[in-house]
């Protein structure tokens, strides 16, 4: 463990963390909605630092980023927990681990960013351009994000994240100088939908505004049948609004986790969207049509 960033004393004991716009109020012993982050002794620690659960050299389109670097692979690492409660998370397995990080065990063998740099310079004559920071939310994992991206950087490599842009503007800005792609999951577009999630739409849209300033952003919405889909061109119409060459990934729906009874979205609804969306954007791609 090591001290967190962005955080302040509480009074009795408690702390309050400053990361996400959760902003919670975590008692002693107790960890914030995200599981990464214990309050131990009145101070904020990072308790998931270095607990890597995955790691694979992926080919940069499967984040999905499609116009950053197209057809060069990605060293991608990912750890445990999320601060968002999707019923429909395709990761599920690490995402919801939380629980075990909150008890304060170890949920993987900690990996110092020193051996994450080193393993994406060994790793360039396969392709290979940087790391991403993916499948949990990496923003969670913020310490040992920023200190991997900064020995990164100085390799002369590409720093991308896979994120749900559920973060505060404060850390986003000491992280994005590191930063050169971003693929930002915008879940649907109301503050109803996001209330499902455990989240607000509002944050979402500010990281998204705020990254495109700083570095190359793509957006993926899992289009859910019932949930989300009336929520993509009014989506699409607000990206063009940022800049209509922002590519929209539109990903299908498949059974997982709490909506395991339900049916996958099917293909004839992704391509209606994505000609709806095309209307707006010049970049809208159909995935997961398998």
């Amino acid at each position: 463990m090591r001290e967190a960033m962005y955080w302040s004393v509480a009074g009795n004991g408690s702390v309050r963390c400053g990361l996400c716009p959760h902003r919670c109020h975590i008692a002693e012993n107790a960890a914030g909605i995200c599981g990464a982050r214990i309050n131990r002794n009145s101070e904020l620690t990072a308790s998931g630092y270095g607990q890597v659960s995955s790691v694979a050299l992926d080919p940069i389109e499967k984040k999905p980023l499609y116009l950053f670097h197209p057809g060069k692979k990605v060293l991608s690492i990912g750890g445990f927990g999320c601060n968002l409660r999707c019923p429909f998370c395709q990761n599920y397995e690490i995402s919801t681990a939380y629980e075990a990080g909150a008890r304060g065990k170890p949920l993987a063998s900690v990996v110092p960013p020193e051996d994450i740099a080193a393993l994406a310079v060994r790793t360039v004559t396969d392709g290979n351009i940087g790391v991403a920071y993916t499948y949990n939310e990496p923003l969670i994992g913020y310490e040992f994000l920023l200190d991997c991206a900064k020995l990164v950087r100085d390799e002369g490599l590409c720093n991308v994240i896979v994120t749900n842009g559920y973060i505060n503007r404060a850390p986003l800005e000491g992280l994005l100088p590191f930063i050169d792609a971003m693929n930002i999951d915008l879940k649907g577009f109301s503050d109803r939908f996001y209330g499902k999630l455990g989240g607000k739409l509002g944050p979402v849209k500010e990281t998204i505004i705020d990254a495109h300033k700083r570095c190359h952003v793509e957006v993926t919405t899992l289009v859910i049948p019932g949930e989300n889909e009336d929520d993509v061109e009014g989506l699409a119409k607000w990206l063009s609004s940022i800049d209509l060459c922002i590519p929209l990934h539109l990903s299908r729906f498949f059974p997982r986790y709490k909506y395991s009874d339900r049916d996958p979205t099917p293909r004839e609804t992704i391509i209606r969207l994505r000609d709806a969306a095309k209307e707006h954007l010049k970049y809208v791609f159909a995935g997961n049509m398998r």
